[in-house]
């Protein structure tokens, strides 16, 4: 397919200063500095060897060593605007990762860019910081018509990015906000018609938003696919592919991902111009303070030593392949005494923000979890990764291990393996590139609690979570749609979603509901008793089960 003609650049690139003669200059007398760093263009890809400071996800303390470049000159180095390097300067985030170090002065020249990075290498700063200036640059949005798309494929990870870029747009004016699933939408239609310049969105949401009218994505000039990769593996690629396709042929893209591999390489030909790559990261588990440990156990004592392990000191993550193992293990640890939180798609968004807030505050020290955590949620302290079920192929893998040993903390990943799983886990780590010790254990036995800490549980029941009050300012929850249904789950099933794929896609989800669908006459309501007889009304729309 022809690709679109090149773009005039965002600005001259020859205005930036070279970032390698900076980081050069700035570790003269080092031993660990490259002798050719000065030689190598602005656009070249920095050496794997180059050193990183360590970071909580995207948050970046400045380093201890005294040798270190000035505070806040990594980044002016860059070439981003003075606003945005106060603004990092003053949250602690002073020496630039090697991942923004490489992307971030060809994203800010207008060139296209593939990058790729383990989970935690920044990579949400490497793309939201030249998103954030040039939106800066380039005037305020019309409603209805964002200047820039970061399309995420989870609700808890948009939140995030959202979170993350907060700070820096507001230092230069910019106004940023979410689109997602599971949550009202005239909330999201207010601050679209007041004019969003960066939008953060996840593909399902998006393409409702768009066909309501309250969106247009024909003055888009920058998007981002972040976590491109996982897009694809959830079946997000037609409506991702989709949603470029509403955006002008001469606007700039950045890709993102932990992984670059043949599922992106359609968004990438048919998107992308002339995109420079940069990977600063091998793509195998070579996290140097990352233990990974094969627990080779009986089935008949599989509970038991799942819930020694969760009552240990310290947070810990575990991962089972289905929505209804993630409720059926919280409800059993919750049985023998530990509080775990329960996080899947199915459910409401109230619940899943809940859930993960409690988590990072500490209220609760296990999170029980499917996939849907296993990108771009960042958590700090997480000591220990548990595979309750081993992961369905090898970059699940190395997304789940991704949660532990962040921005250079130890941490711990153990999958738990039935004898009937041993070839094909086997088989999964030498594909991942993991090197992991074979230790068969039982509940009783001394390596389970010298590898993960584990010990028994009080074996308290712990009491359910109180309902919450009714409300009582005679306001409906659930967004303020006065035609939608009430279901038992809470809110109301106009725009209730078990994930975030597109509503008419859904296997056994909510039909879509046309725009003027709750403004008609017909609204259907669940308690008819209210009309006289107390007797269910007829629906002539509703088909016999």
């Amino acid at each position: 397919m022809t690709l679109p003609a090149a773009r005039p650049p965002f600005t001259d690139p020859s205005s930036f200063p070279s970032v390698f003669d900076q980081l050069n200059d700035a570790s003269n007398g080092r031993s660990d500095a490259p002798d050719h760093a000065s030689e190598q263009p602005s656009d070249a890809q920095p050496s794997h060897a180059q050193p990183s400071h360590a970071q909580s996800g995207d948050a970046q303390p400045a380093p201890g060593r005294a040798d270190s470049a000035p505070a806040s000159a990594g980044f002016a180095a860059l070439g981003l605007p003075e606003a945005l390097v106060r603004t990092l300067t003053r949250d602690g985030i002073t020496a630039p990762f090697p991942i923004q170090v490489a992307t971030i002065p060809d994203a800010l020249a207008g060139r296209d860019v593939l990058g790729r990075g383990q989970t935690g290498s920044g990579k949400t700063l490497a793309f939201g910081l030249p998103v954030v200036a040039r939106v800066a640059a380039s005037g305020k949005a019309a409603p209805g018509r964002p200047r820039a798309l970061i399309l995420v494929p989870t609700r808890e990870l948009a939140m995030q990015v959202n979170d993350a870029l907060s700070p820096l747009a507001r230092s230069l004016g910019v106004f940023n906000r979410t689109a997602f699933g599971g949550t009202s939408y005239d909330k999201q239609i207010r601050d679209l018609r007041r004019g969003v310049d960066v939008l953060v969105a996840t593909p399902g949401r998006l393409a409702d938003l768009i066909e309501r009218r309250e969106c247009s994505l024909s003055e888009i000039e920058i998007s981002v696919l972040d976590e491109a990769d996982q897009m694809a593996d959830m079946g997000f690629l037609p409506d991702v592919t989709a949603l470029l396709e509403q955006t002008p042929a001469d606007a700039q893209r950045l890709l993102f991902s932990a992984t670059l591999d043949g599922d992106v390489d359609t968004l990438v030909s048919k998107f992308m111009t002339d995109p420079v790559t940069h990977e600063v990261d091998p793509p195998k588990a070579a996290v140097s303070t990352m233990e990974h440990h094969l627990l080779l156990i009986p089935p008949t004592e599989k509970l038991k030593i799942v819930s020694r392990i969760a009552a240990r000191q310290g947070r810990t993550i575990m991962f089972v392949r289905t929505q209804l193992a993630v409720d059926r293990l919280a409800g059993q640890l919750a049985q023998v005494g530990v509080r775990a939180g329960a996080l899947h798609g199915g459910k409401t968004q109230a619940v899943r923000t809940r859930t993960l807030a409690e988590f990072r505050e500490g209220r609760t020290k296990v999170l029980v979890a499917t996939d849907v955590a296993a990108r771009g949620i960042h958590v700090d302290g997480v000591s220990l990764v548990v595979h309750v079920d081993p992961p369905k192929d090898p970059k699940d893998y190395l997304h789940r291990a991704g949660r532990t040993a962040r921005a250079g903390e130890a941490g711990t990943v153990v999958t738990l393996v039935l004898p009937r799983q041993r070839a094909g886990t086997f088989a999964l780590m030498e594909k991942a590139g993991v090197s992991a010790t074979r230790t068969p254990v039982r509940p009783e036995t001394p390596e389970l609690v010298e590898l993960t800490g584990a010990q028994e549980p009080s074996g308290v029941p712990v009491p359910p979570d109180e309902p919450r009050p009714p409300r009582r300012d005679g306001h409906r929850t659930g967004g303020g749609h006065p035609g939608g249904r009430r279901s038992d789950r809470g809110g109301y099933r106009d725009n209730r979603r078990y994930d975030d794929r597109r509503e008419d896609d859904r296997r056994g989800g909510d039909r879509r509901h046309g725009d003027d669908r709750r403004h008609t006459d017909d609204r259907r309501h669940t308690d008819d008793r209210r009309h006289g007889d107390g007797r269910s009304r007829w629906r002539p729309d509703r088909r016999p089960a």
